[in-house]
């Protein structure tokens, strides 16, 4: 529920998290949850989309200006080519003149859930510039309006509520629709021995996740076992977890989900792909996997500390990516509030 009465702001930024989806992935399509239940165990990254709104200057010569990769200027929000800009804007009445602009930390199309982050960080942004604050729940609600349900794309849930809600969490998936958002909680170092032992690699490749994803949906009646067996990967990891961090189990789970998910589809991953991935277990990888819908993007791996520079150096051609736990979803920058 929106609540207001506070006064609108003249500008607002928000922060959204980029997320790792360690198993499960798959299991929040409609395709497989709504014959049973899907999970998905995955954690916000620190790692954000940064998005502004504010009113536009009447100096400037269009009553709409979008800046992302691209600048559109334009007189309607109707005639923006950005989708998600456009039906965010619809989606909350935003009245021109106005401004939006964002910028990532890594590129979009590339596996960590960016699209929704921005999703979710436009929308937070609205309703703050409207002088509304929103529940979390809201917030992956209407996001997942403005893709699944106006856009059409075929993609799941996980992503609108890991970006809102934040943290560690195993997300269940249900044939009546509803969803559950468990918080996790580790003792000791577990989360901290988590990420000591996680490295991620950028292979350059972008893809269109709704090619792979399509696929995947039409072949779901024909691949119930691997999908119940990734469901299976992140309850498995989820329950492990609750007392230690055990790297080699760890993974060996994620090592057996990237198995079960290379059979979902034919784009997941690529020769290229798969010899990266062969190097870096020979090389002392316990286990990894692609992360997002798969073809591109990046490369997860869990490897011991004292094994890294070997991974590290036999895949010298890709780019690493030091990533650190964000325990918080989409929260506002400006106007400060704490």
């Amino acid at each position: 529920m929106a609540s207001g009465g506070s006064e609108a702001p003249g500008i607002v930024v928000t922060r959204t998290p980029l997320r790792i989806s360690f198993a499960g992935g798959g299991t929040d399509l409609p395709a497989f949850y709504e014959r049973e239940f899907g999970a998905v165990l995955s954690t916000t990254i620190d790692k954000y989309v940064y998005v502004t709104v504010k009113r536009h200057g009447e100096f400037f010569g269009e009553a709409v200006r979008l800046n992302y990769s691209e600048t559109e200027q334009v007189e309607t929000i109707e005639d923006l080519h950005n989708d998600i800009a456009r039906e965010c804007l619809k989606l909350l009445g935003a009245k021109p003149p106005i401004y939006v602009s964002t910028v990532a930390d890594i590129p979009a199309a590339s596996g960590l859930g960016s699209s929704s982050a921005f999703a979710v960080g436009l929308l937070n942004a609205l309703h703050v510039f409207r002088g509304e604050h929103v529940s979390a729940g809201q917030l992956a609600e209407e996001a997942a309006v403005v893709e699944i349900d106006t856009l059409k794309r075929p993609i799941g849930k996980q992503d609108h509520l890991i970006a809102a809600f934040g943290g560690f969490n195993l997300l269940r998936f249900f044939p009546d629709g509803g969803v559950s958002v468990e918080p996790q909680r580790f003792g000791g170092d577990v989360l901290s021995d988590l990420f000591i032992h996680t490295m991620v690699f950028w292979t350059g490749m972008t893809r269109n996740a709704g090619t792979v994803l399509e696929e995947q949906q039409r072949n779901t009646a024909a691949r119930l076992d691997e999908l119940r067996a990734m469901r299976d990967h992140a309850q498995a990891l989820q329950a492990g977890l609750r007392t230690s961090f055990e790297p080699a189990a760890f993974g060996s789970v994620l090592d057996d989900t990237w198995r079960a998910k290379r059979q979902l589809a034919g784009g997941i991953s690529t020769d290229q792909i798969d010899k990266w991935y062969d190097m870096a277990l020979e090389a002392g990888a316990l286990g990894g996997k692609v992360c997002g819908a798969g073809g591109g993007g990046f490369l997860l791996f869990i490897v011991p500390p004292e094994r890294c520079a070997g991974v590290r150096d036999v895949l010298d051609g890709l780019v690493e990516l030091p990533v650190g736990y964000e325990p918080r979803g989409s929260r506002v920058l400006i106007p400060h509030t704490e």
